[in-house]
């Protein structure tokens, strides 16, 4: 953090537009749990995820925009609100414009972008105009240049999860259970897990799997494990329950996705197994297995030595907690949020009045 001054005052809206809740709006509300108090945050988000933010000072609802070119709604009570500053959730490039549109017409405005997607040319007038941009990923660098935003606007904030006081405990029971929380979609490889299931039954390995989730893959999952011990318990707002339930969590993703699942995991103490996507050779090596992406006879033989090798176990659930307590405890991330919303809304401000007074 160095040295840098605390925050002053500082009105925020953040706004969400979603027509379900996933990692990027649990995401924010770990974000405005733990932001600083010189930070008034107000929220204004979609009808669809209003209740999982349950009633809160500064809660706004508004139809969603989702998909469309302009969000009335949203600008509407952003302009009621007058924000210092307006930080947008992007779950993916496309879907969230009209938001963006709405935001940057009232305030400095600063989005998160949480999945690459598919960025397109026709969208650089809106991302032109933000004053900055937050890419919890090394991939989401990349594309927000290509969505037009400039490389100096563009904030690299590694995510943050709260670390409980006390962690699960490593068990040496059998079946060994093995959990994963992710959306059911091809990037997730989900599909490589139970696969992975199927090669550990076949070789007389006592495992469980428990999938927490929904998505377009559920029917074809399903329909895969089909007499395997894999249960799927349907999405989880809170995932914490389940990964007390479990001695091994994999995350096995073809792709970089948002890493929140996982580094809960890492933060409650539990052995991990990951795939070789994004930074995580580079973040994790040491912290949690790692294996190739899309490579499901690499993950079985992965998961095998964690099943049948509690010392294993036991090392990797002690320096998967030291890395999250580290590098990524919410509060650091939510500390790195406000500063840099507070500098990049001073930063637009001052500007815009620099060009006033030259016009």
């Amino acid at each position: 953090m160095g040295t840098r001054p605390a925050v002053d005052s500082l009105h925020a809206a953040f706004v969400i537009d979603a027509v379900s809740f996933g990692a990027p709006e649990a995401h924010v509300a770990r974000l405005l749990r733990f932001l600083p108090p010189e930070v008034r945050p107000s929220l204004v988000v979609s009808r669809e995820v209003a209740g999982f933010f349950g009633p809160r000072p500064g809660l706004r609802v508004v139809p969603s925009a989702r998909g469309r070119s302009w969000a009335p709604g949203t600008q509407a009570v952003l302009a009621e609100l007058a924000p210092d500053v307006v930080h947008v959730d992007l779950p993916d490039p496309t879907s969230n414009a009209a938001a963006l549109r709405a935001a940057t017409s009232v305030a400095p405005t600063v989005a998160t972008l949480h999945t690459a997607g598919h960025p397109s040319a026709e969208l650089w007038d809106v991302y032109g105009r933000l004053a900055g941009a937050f890419a919890p990923l090394r991939s989401l660098v990349r594309t927000l240049a290509e969505l037009g935003v400039p490389a100096q606007r563009v904030h690299r904030i590694r995510p943050g999860v709260e670390i409980p006081a006390n962690p699960v405990a490593v068990r040496t029971q059998t079946p060994v259970v093995v959990g994963a929380v992710a959306p059911l979609s091809g990037e997730q490889g989900l599909d490589l897990l139970v696969q992975a299931a199927a090669t550990l039954v076949r070789r007389g390995r006592a495992v469980r799997v428990l999938i927490a989730g929904d998505g377009p893959e559920r029917a074809a999952l399903i329909d895969r494990a089909r007499g395997l011990p894999v249960r799927f318990v349907g999405p989880v707002a809170d995932a914490i329950p389940l990964l007390r339930r479990v001695d091994v969590f994999c995350a096995p993703a073809r792709q970089e996705v948002p890493p929140g699942a996982l580094l809960t995991a890492l933060a409650h103490g539990l052995p991990c197994l990951t795939t070789a996507v994004g930074d995580a050779v580079d973040i994790l090596a040491g912290a949690a297995a790692v294996v190739p992406p899309d490579d499901a006879d690499a993950l079985a033989s992965g998961l095998e030595r964690l099943v049948t090798d509690a010392g294993l176990r036991v090392k990797l659930a002690r320096a998967g907690r030291e890395l999250a307590v580290r590098d990524f405890d919410v509060r650091r991330a939510a500390a790195e949020v406000a500063e840099t919303l507070a500098d990049l809304s001073a930063g637009a401000r001052a500007e815009a009045g620099r060009r006033r007074r030259s016009g």
